[in-house]
């Protein structure tokens, strides 16, 4: 029998065999996406509807197999999806060649007037290969407002709707701009999405509230349940600012309220008649060096320290109430001073404080110590406590504080709501030092300037 024509064959079914093998081969790698956040920023007037795309990478050096797509807020989602070219809630088993790559289409509908909507709507789409969940974000705007989504911002906003802050919205920014200048007037509503911040580069801020017509900075859900949530937003960044000023603020629910870091200026920050609250870390952060003034303001509940004075600075803090009374567990005091920090390699640098003063403040909270003063031999740490209600276990017994009252209960009425009002017997009651009083309080009550209170409330 001739065999021969097995030469030829056997080849063939090898080669056969093997590519059979090979296309049923799928990598165990993940996606790539072009995007992991698509952003629908057309502003509708009606009933909108827009359509973006990103792009699904499969970078791997042989096919993936995406056992799901799903969009996460099913039928009930503004938001509809179409994998190139099809349309549906769930997409299963989609496969892409090696290091190539499909379209994802989304569409939004909305009727953005209407106010019971959320300012920023949010959904996404899930991704499932190789059992790993890999998602791309969808956000949409969804009332009337003004939005800054990444952006350079000055001038004077206006209040006649809300601003919405998305990612970081910089009055002067490393490299684009500086030197410039953002007023916000009386009654601005500032609602603030996930991550976003509110950054000062070299530039200056002015928040120009009044008394019962604040001007408010909060995250943008507006379901009850995020009333105090904290964490909600990154807080207000004041880098090498120039003289700035905020009067009649509230800003709550952020990471950190405010950080005044490092100075451009005699004075960074006057911050008057102001309550930041309910912070995941900090309510105020001054660090390397940031000069403050600080006068009739709440520093209320924060998950760390309500006030965090760190590596040198100037701080002069009249008739300021900062009580700290977070329902969790928290890893410091109410106050805290440090004038001094180590770097990488471990090496010791120290900032002085300097021309300091804490006069008339009600410092005080659920902590066994609510005042840490951290500094070293030899480094400058000038600042007086003068006529202060302070709660620390072991007293300091230093001629830096004058006329101190330790540990004495203020008989605040509420304090675990945020309400650090008294009543006549507290200890707060006409125990000021009148030199070094404000002459009104922070609801805007005159004081008693020969026995004024402590802290940012003149007692009824």
């Amino acid at each position: 029998m001739n065999y021969r024509w097995l030469i030829f064959l056997l080849p063939l079914a090898f080669l056969a065999v093997f590519s059979c093998k090979k296309d049923k081969t799928f990598t165990k790698g993940h996606l790539d996406f072009s995007t992991d956040t698509l952003l629908f920023d057309t502003v509708f007037t009606t009933v909108g509807s827009t359509t973006k795309r990103f792009k699904i990478y499969n970078n791997n050096n042989a096919k993936i197999k995406v056992d799901e797509i799903e969009l996460m807020g099913g039928a009930s989602s503004p938001f509809r999806i179409n994998i190139d070219g099809v349309s549906g809630i769930t997409h299963q088993d989609i496969e892409i060649p090696r290091n190539d790559s499909l379209f994802a289409f989304v569409e939004v509908t909305l009727a953005v007037n209407n106010t019971t909507n959320p300012l920023v709507i949010s959904d996404s789409i899930r991704f499932r290969t190789n059992g790993k969940d890999q998602y791309v974000k969808l956000d949409v705007w969804g009332q009337d407002a003004y939005f800054h989504a990444n952006q350079v911002v000055s001038g004077v906003w206006a209040n006649d709707k809300p601003h919405v802050l998305y990612g970081i919205t910089a009055v002067g920014y490393p490299g684009i701009d500086s030197n410039l200048s953002l007023t916000i007037p009386q009654g601005t509503n500032i609602y603030c999405h996930k991550n976003s911040r509110l950054l000062v580069y070299k530039s200056t801020l002015n928040i120009q509230g009044q008394y019962n017509n604040e001007v408010t900075f909060q995250g943008d859900r507006l379901e009850s349940f995020y009333d105090d949530v904290p964490g909600q937003w990154f807080g207000i960044h004041l880098i090498e600012a120039k003289t700035s000023s905020i009067n009649y603020a509230i800003i709550k629910n952020g990471s950190v309220g405010i950080t005044v870091d490092s100075t451009a200026a005699p004075l960074t920050l006057n911050l008057t008649n102001t309550i930041v609250a309910n912070s995941d870390f900090f309510n105020v952060n001054v660090n390397a060096g940031g000069v403050v003034n600080v006068e009739n303001c709440v520093f209320g509940d924060a998950g760390a320290y309500s006030v965090l004075l760190y590596v040198g600075g100037e701080y002069r803090f009249k008739n300021c109430t900062i009580a700290n009374y977070w329902t969790g567990s928290r890893v410091g005091p109410s106050v805290a001073i440090v004038n001094w920090y180590k770097d990488a390699d471990k090496n010791t640098h120290v900032r002085p404080v300097t021309n300091s003063r804490f006069d008339n403040c009600v410092i005080y909270g659920t902590a066994t110590d609510e005042l840490a003063v951290d500094t070293i031999p030899g480094a400058t740490f000038d600042c007086i406590f003068n006529k202060c209600l302070i709660k620390r276990e072991t007293v300091y017994d230093y001629s830096n504080f004058l006329n101190v009252s330790w540990n004495l209960d203020p008989l605040f009425t509420a304090p675990v709501d945020g309400d650090f009002h008294f009543s006549s017997g507290s200890s707060l009651d006409n125990t000021g030092d009148p030199a070094n009083a404000t002459t009104m309080d922070i609801e805007g009550l005159a004081r008693n300037l020969g026995a004024p209170d402590l802290g940012a409330y003149e007692k009824l």
